[in-house]
C-alpha cells in the first residue's frame, strides 16, 4: 500500500484566490507575511492559509478565536462604556470583568447617600443589648433636656436652639431601632422614664419633632404581646390618648409632613384598638375623637386621612353601646347620611373611595343597633334616601339594602318598617329579590344565596314582625306573595331547595367528623355541638330557617298560598313539617343564635309586643294543626 497516496492532497480549485504550493520556500512565506495590509501589525493578524477543503480538523480549527496577551501599556482609558471607573479595575479571579456602571462622580454621590442613610442609628438590632438601650435613652434625655433648656434661654432667638433641635431629631430616630428587641426595649424605656418625655414632646412647639414621636409610636406595631402591653399602659397613664387627638387639630394636612403625622396618628389608634378593642370606649369618653372623625369624613376632596377616618370611626362603633349612643348625639347618622348620598348618583371614582363608602356604611348599619338611632334614621330621612339608592342599581344599592336590614330589624324597628312600606320601597325591594335589572350567574350546583338575597329576606322577616296584622300595610306585603300567580312565593322555595342542598352536604361532613372523634374514644362536647351548629348557620340553615319563618307567615295568612306552598313541597317529597322541624330548631337555639347586626334575637320587645321566641311557638303551632 502506498502511504503517500492516503495522505496525498487534492489538488485546489482554480481561481484568482492565492493559493498556497504543497511545498512552499521560505521566501514564499516570507514575502506573505509582507503583504499584509498596511495600518495593522502583522504580529496583531493570524496568518490565514487555505486548508484543503477534506480536512475538517483543519477547517475547525480555522474558526478559532485567539487572543494574544499584550502589553496593557498605553491603553487608552477613555473608551471605558459610560465612562465606568470600575471598567479597568474589577476583575474576578480568572480575568473576567463586572464593571460597577457607574462613573467616579456617581460613585461619590452613592458613597455619601449610604454614609447618611446610617445616622440617626444605633447599633445592629441583632446587637442590641440592654447597655445599649439604657445608652441610647441617657442620649435621648440629654437631647430633650437640653433643647428644653436652650427653648426656655432664648425662646425668640431659633437661631439658639436649632442645633439642640436637631440633636433631638436624631436622638428620636434612634429609637426606632429598639423596636427591633420590644422584650428588652420596653419595659426598660418604661422603667428609664422615657415614655413621658416622649409623650411631653408631643406638645412640642415643632411640629416635625411631634411627626417623629407619632412614628416612633407607630413602629412599635405587632410585637410581643406582653412588652407592648407594658408600652401601652404607661402610654395610657401619661395621657397618650388625649396629646395625640389634641394634635389632630394642631396639624395642617395642607403640609405633607403633618399630612403624615395626622395618618401615623390615626395609625396609632387602630394599633392600639387592635390590641385591646375596651380602648375605644376610653378614647372616645375621654377625647374629641369622635368630632374630629366626622368633621373629617365631611372633607370634599378625598384622600387616605380621609379614607382612615371612615375606617377608624367603623372600628370604634363595633360592639360598644356607649359609643354608638355618642355617635348619634353628635349628629353622626346626619352626617354619614349627608356624605353617602353623594352616591346615589355616581359610583366610586376608584378602590380607596369604594372602601371609604364601605367603611361609612358599616358605621352607620353598627349604630343602627341602638334604638335611639333608629329614631334618628328615620328622622333624617334615611329609609328615603336608601330606597332611592336601590332604585339607581349602582354600588350603594348593596349597602342601602343591608342598613335597610339593620335599620327594620326588631321590635325598635317598627317605625322604620311602616315607614318603607309608605315610600312605596315594597316594588323596590321585591323587584332586586326577583333578580330584574341583574346578571344571572350560571352554575350547576346550589348556590349559596348572595348577600343581597340575605339581607333582603332578613328585611321581609323584620316587615312580617314589625306590621300589624290587618293593617294596610300588612295586606300590600301580602299580597306581594300573591301577585303574577305566586311567583314571589315559588322564588322563596327556590332560595329554600338551594339552601337545603348546601346545609345535606356540611350535614354529612359533620357526621363523618362526630364518627370520627367517637372511634378515636373520644366525646363530643358541648362546645363541639356549639361549632357544629354554627357551621350549619354558614352552610345554609341561617337562609333556611328565614324562609321557612316567612313561609309560615304567608302560609298562616292566606289559604291559596298554603295549597300553593303545600303541593310544590309535595312535589319535592316535602311538607309542612319540614317547616316546622326548622322552626324549632331556629326556636331551640334562640338564645345563643344572634342576628347578622350581632344582637341576641331572644329578648322582651317594648310595648308588650311578642317575643321572637313566642311567635315561632305561634307559628309552629298553627302548622301543626294544618298537617
Amino acid at each position: 500500500m502506498d502511504i503517500d497516496k492516503l495522505f496525498k492532497v487534492p489538488k485546489l480549485p482554480t481561481g484568482s484566490k492565492r493559493k498556497m504550493p504543497d511545498n512552499p520556500t521560505p521566501e514564499m512565506l516570507k514575502k506573505m507575511r509582507l503583504d499584509t495590509p498596511s495600518g495593522r501589525d502583522s504580529e496583531d493578524l493570524p496568518m490565514v492559509v487555505d486548508m484543503p477543503e477534506s480536512s475538517s480538523a483543519a477547517r475547525q480549527q480555522s474558526r478559532r478565536a485567539t487572543v494574544e496577551d499584550g502589553d496593557d501599556e498605553g491603553v487608552d482609558t477613555s473608551f471605558a462604556p459610560g465612562g465606568d471607573a470600575d471598567y479597568f479595575a474589577e476583575e474576578d479571579e480568572e480575568g473576567r470583568f463586572y464593571g460597577g456602571g457607574l462613573t467616579s462622580e456617581q460613585k461619590q454621590i452613592l458613597s455619601i447617600f449610604e454614609s447618611a442613610e446610617g445616622e440617626g442609628t444605633t447599633e445592629d438590632p441583632e446587637g442590641i443589648s440592654i447597655t445599649s438601650i439604657r445608652r441610647t435613652l441617657l442620649k435621648f434625655e440629654r437631647a430633650v433636656n437640653k433643647n428644653q433648656d436652650q427653648r426656655s434661654k432664648y425662646p425668640d432667638d431659633p437661631s439658639k436652639f436649632i442645633d439642640s433641635e436637631a440633636d433631638l431629631d436624631s436622638a428620636l430616630k434612634s429609637l426606632l431601632s429598639l423596636a427591633q428587641s420590644p422584650v428588652l426595649a420596653y419595659p426598660e424605656l418604661v422603667r428609664s422614664g422615657s415614655v413621658s418625655l416622649l409623650i411631653g414632646l408631643l406638645s412640642h412647639e415643632n411640629a416635625d419633632i411631634v411627626i417623629d414621636v407619632i412614628d416612633k409610636r407607630r413602629r412599635s406595631k405587632r410585637k410581643r404581646r406582653r412588652a407592648l402591653k407594658t408600652l401601652i399602659e404607661a402610654l395610657l397613664e401619661n395621657s397618650i390618648l388625649e396629646l395625640l387627638v389634641d394634635n389632630l387639630s394642631r396639624l395642617n394636612e395642607t403640609e405633607e409632613s403633618d399630612r403624615q403625622g395626622v395618618f401615623h396618628i390615626l395609625g396609632v389608634f387602630e394599633n392600639m384598638l387592635g390590641f385591646n378593642p375596651d380602648l375605644s370606649l376610653i378614647l372616645v369618653s375621654r377625647t374629641k375623637m369622635m368630632n374630629w372623625l366626622l368633621d373629617r369624613v365631611q372633607s370634599k376632596t378625598h384622600d387616605e386621612n380621609r379614607g382612615y377616618s371612615a375606617e377608624l370611626l367603623s372600628i370604634l362603633l363595633q360592639n360598644n353601646v356607649a359609643n354608638r349612643q355618642d355617635f348619634g348625639k353628635k349628629d353622626g347618622v346626619e352626617v354619614a347620611l349627608s356624605v353617602l348620598s353623594q352616591f346615589r348618583r355616581r359610583d366610586p371614582v376608584d378602590a380607596d373611595e369604594t372602601e371609604f363608602m364601605e367603611n361609612l356604611f358599616d358605621a352607620l348599619c353598627s349604630a343602627l343597633a341602638e334604638p335611639e338611632v333608629k329614631s334618628l334614621f328615620l328622622a333624617s330621612e334615611g329609609v328615603d334616601l336608601m330606597v332611592l339608592m336601590m332604585k339607581e342599581k349602582l354600588q350603594s344599592k348593596s349597602r342601602a339594602i343591608k342598613t335597610l336590614d339593620y335599620g327594620m330589624s326588631g321590635a325598635a324597628g317598627t317605625a322604620i318598617c311602616a315607614n318603607f312600606v309608605e315610600v312605596l320601597g315594597l316594588k323596590t325591594l321585591f323587584a332586586a329579590f326577583m333578580g330584574k335589572g341583574s346578571k344571572k350567574s350560571k352554575s350547576n350546583g346550589p348556590a349559596a344565596a348572595s348577600e343581597d338575597t340575605s339581607h333582603i329576606l332578613g328585611i321581609v322577616s323584620s316587615l312580617f314582625s314589625n306590621i300589624p296584622s290587618e293593617s294596610p300595610d300588612r295586606i300590600r306585603l301580602l299580597a306581594k306573595f300573591v301577585e303574577n300567580n305566586y311567583e314571589k312565593t315559588d322564588k322563596l322555595l327556590e332560595v329554600r331547595e338551594n339552601a337545603h342542598s348546601r346545609l345535606k352536604v356540611v350535614d354529612v361532613e359533620i357526621e363523618a367528623e362526630k364518627k370520627e372523634i367517637l372511634a378515636e374514644g373520644g366525646e363530643i362536647e358541648p362546645e363541639d355541638e356549639d361549632l357544629f351548629y354554627l357551621r350549619r348557620l354558614d352552610g345554609g340553615l341561617f337562609t333556611l330557617q328565614t324562609v321557612d319563618y316567612i313561609l309560615a307567615w304567608v302560609v298562616m295568612e292566606d289559604d291559596g298560598i298554603r295549597a300553593h306552598v303545600t303541593q310544590m313541597l309535595e312535589r319535592k317529597n316535602q311538607s309542612l313539617k319540614d317547616i316546622i322541624s326548622t322552626l324549632q330548631i331556629y326556636r331551640d337555639n334562640l338564645d345563643v343564635d344572634i342576628q347578622s347586626n350581632g344582637t341576641v334575637t331572644d329578648h322582651a320587645p317594648e310595648g308588650g309586643a311578642l317575643s321572637q321566641k313566642e311567635i315561632l311557638q305561634h307559628l309552629t303551632d298553627f302548622l301543626n294543626e294544618c298537617s
